[in-house]
């Protein structure tokens, strides 16, 4: 097998495994299921990717870079054209990968977060806990993903797909740029929220 083809093959195996475990989780995709998608046998998946978990790391480096390169944004309402089954499908996998509860999916999760903090540093977006601010922001975005199958039926088109995906970033670009409270409202909770944290006298 001539090297174009192994690199071919390696590439073959990388997109099947990432829509199997974006489909399935990666405990419910076997090593088995991959290669057959791919087209290829179990054990030349092995020589590419030793495990299951090297061939999921090397999917997590993959969708990671594909994901921060495009545009290099954080928020999504910037690279709307960008939008199509392939990136959805990878925004699926890491969502699968990160909510998995592995030590692996942790490490994703952290990168992440270390990526949304460099963005934040470079925007024009002010908050006194910017940690919190890009932590709670990545898990809003990764609740809608998750919950595909609930806005589907509720909306009646299907959110996985780019047509159903670009209603849901509608209504969100809506709830962002629109506020729920007033000033007053949120400086009220603020303060609420800080006395309880702060010990009684």
């Amino acid at each position: 097998m001539s090297s174009q083809s192994d690199l071919t093959a390696r590439a073959r195996i990388r997109d099947a495994a990432i829509e199997l475990f974006a489909d399935r989780g990666i405990e419910g995709a076997t090593i088995r299921d991959i290669a057959q998608k791919a087209g290829v046998s179990s054990g030349l998946l092995r020589h590419h990717f030793g495990s299951k978990e090297g061939l999921r790391d090397a999917c997590d480096e993959y969708v990671l870079s594909e994901l921060i390169g495009i545009g290099n944004r954080f928020i999504e309402f910037q690279t709307v054209d960008a939008i199509t089954p392939g990136i959805l499908r990878m925004q699926r996998y890491i969502t699968r990968s990160v909510l998995d509860g592995s030590p692996a999916g942790s490490a994703l999760f952290d990168r992440l977060i270390e990526y949304g903090e460099r963005w934040f540093d470079t925007s024009d977006v002010k908050s006194a806990d910017p940690k919190a601010f890009i932590a709670v922001l990545s898990v809003m975005k990764m609740s809608m993903l998750t919950s595909r199958d609930l806005l589907t039926r509720i909306l009646g088109v299907d959110t996985g797909e780019p047509e159903g995906w670009a209603r849901v970033l509608k209504a969100s670009l809506e709830i962002f740029s629109t506020p729920l409270i007033t000033t007053d409202q949120a400086d009220l909770a603020r303060g609420a929220l800080d006395r309880l944290h702060t010990p009684e006298e």
